[in-house]
């Protein structure tokens, strides 16, 4: 009986969710990809840093 409350009440609170538009979700995803790649870049860039240093000691 729990259970079917639980669900009764996830698609009311579903119902009143408002979802983004086609705009806002390329603009959002596009986004999120934009900081992907920058962050990859920036960790590949201090991995070969202290790949470099770390060569340069030993």
């Amino acid at each position: 009986m729990h259970l079917l409350r639980f669900f009764k009440s996830v698609g009311k609170e579903m119902k009143q969710v408002s979802w983004p538009g086609v705009k806002q979700l390329r603009h959002d995803t596009g986004t999120v990809i934009g900081i992907s790649v920058l962050f990859s870049i920036f960790f590949g860039a201090v991995d070969w840093l202290v790949q470099y240093g770390l060569k340069f000691l030993a």
